[in-house]
């Protein structure tokens, strides 16, 4: 026997079966083509007048190296991808990015923008294509090689795979994605979702691994406090890849505090004083604002150890006739005979710290936000020496001690360059700490590691 089916009752049913089931369920349906808001909110509205012209001059001009040293062919794999370094002699720029120098670069585009030195549409545009190539460049579990080739964005140098570069690269993929939302936003946040700080992290020891090749596997521990403070909020905030608050305890746990001394407070100082490892997590984070859940503040932190880099640098004004008060701030930088990672000054953890009257212009300028006064009297005081000025602003580095003449670097090196931008910037109008404090992973992983808002 046939049975007759009316096919316009069956569709009727199921479209109904369907519709309850739809119901049933609704609340967990997310569209997931729909972009995030555009943000067309200002930041830029309460900036700081009366400030020396050269601190104006160094934002303005850092910003243009950024913005014109990029790699703008869209046809290429390494668009929006920015030097390591720049050849201030022969305006060259370099052939190997470096990812955190992207980072910087990009945190440097709201700025441009609402200072009307670039439009928005170019800002975005900028930003959005820039991030789009940082999707399809070779990743090891979300993170990015050390250095690039500007071209075709393949590792260089046989670099490493870095936590701590990735991390200021994602700082820079943040800020932009939250500073327009829309569809900067949602590949910015894609990006971030997939960095799997829990692979780059030993659960035994309770550290973060140091540095990663694929030939060589994992290598060294970040262990003492340095300018790792960053990747804990970041690790701690991850929807899908986390790290708890135990490893920032135990950083806090086994570094040496120093005491209180003539010129400064009491701090946590890092192994070789390099004065940067006090500055990049501060160049996106506002720790003025938050307390750990022992109560101390690493803003405060880092004003004291600007303190006692300052005392340092007046205590060898007789060795080195470059270094004094309105001359401070030793940092990894290039020096006369190549880059020294352990330029710093005392008291350092490792008392690794090395002088020989080499002195970076960041070294001041990034510590703007915690010493003003003194940080401008030094930038006013390196613009004297014409020598140590460049159509970008200030050189890497120079030492009077040097030979007759003394020494001033040719280079930009962009990590440099870039704390100095995003510093200055937070000090004239806040404006990088306003629009990256609006990410919900960084608020989430403040909680998560039970800091507190200071009230």
């Amino acid at each position: 026997m046939k049975i007759l089916i009316n096919k316009k009752l069956l569709l009727f049913l199921f479209t109904i079966f369907i519709g309850i089931g739809l119901a049933s369920c609704k609340e967990d349906i997310v569209p997931i083509d729909e972009l995030p808001p555009i943000n067309t909110t200002l930041y830029r509205t309460d900036v700081l007048t009366g400030v020396e012209e050269v601190i104006l001059d160094e934002l303005e001009l850092g910003f243009n190296f950024f913005w014109e040293s990029a790699n703008t062919n869209l046809e290429s794999n390494g668009y929006g991808l920015l030097p390591d370094r720049y050849n201030t002699y022969t305006n060259i720029v370099g052939n190997i990015a470096s990812t955190a120098s992207v980072g910087y670069g990009l945190s440097t585009i709201p700025i441009g923008i609402e200072s009307d030195w670039i439009t928005r549409e170019q800002g975005e545009e900028r930003a959005f294509n820039t991030l789009v190539t940082l999707q399809n460049m070779t990743r090891t579990h979300g993170f990015w090689y050390h250095f690039i080739d500007m071209q075709t964005g393949v590792r260089a140098w046989n670099s490493e795979v870095s936590i701590i570069d990735s991390a200021i690269l994602i700082n820079g993929v943040l800020t932009v994605g939250r500073y327009f939302g829309g569809r900067v936003e949602q590949l910015a946040y894609e990006l971030y979702e997939e960095v799997e700080w829990s692979w780059y992290f030993d659960f035994e020891a309770n550290k973060f691994y140091m540095g990663y090749k694929p030939e060589t596997g994992f290598e060294g521990y970040w262990g003492g406090y340095a300018e790792q403070l960053m990747i804990f909020v970041l690790a701690a905030g991850s929807p899908t890849h986390s790290v708890g608050k135990g490893a920032y305890q135990l950083m806090k746990l086994t570094s040496t505090k120093v005491s209180s001394g003539v010129d400064y407070g009491s701090f946590y100082p890092t192994w070789t004083g390099s004065l940067f490892t006090h500055q990049y997590s501060h160049a996106w984070i506002d720790f003025a604002s938050y307390n750990d859940e022992q109560g101390y503040n690493w803003f405060t932190n880092s004003v004291n150890a600007v303190d006692a880099a300052i005392a340092y640098a007046k205590t060898k004004t007789t060795e080195f006739i470059g270094i004094n008060e309105n001359s401070w701030g030793m940092s990894a930088c290039d020096g006369p005979n190549g880059y020294v990672g352990n330029y710093g000054s005392g008291p350092s953890a490792g008392n690794a710290h090395f002088v020989d009257g080499t002195v970076p212009a960041y070294g001041a300028l990034g510590s703007i936000v915690f010493r003003p006064a003194e940080a401008i009297a030094a930038a006013v005081n390196y613009r004297t020496y014409e020598r140590f000025w460049s159509i970008y602003g200030f050189k890497d580095a120079y030492n009077l001690s040097n030979s007759t003449n003394g020494w001033f670097g040719n280079d930009l090196i962009g990590i440099d360059k870039g704390i100095s931008v995003l510093m200055i910037e937070n000090y004239l109008s806040g404006m990088i700490w306003k629009i990256y404090m609006e990410v919900p992973y960084i608020l989430d992983g403040l909680d998560n590691l039970d800091f507190v808002a200071v009230e």
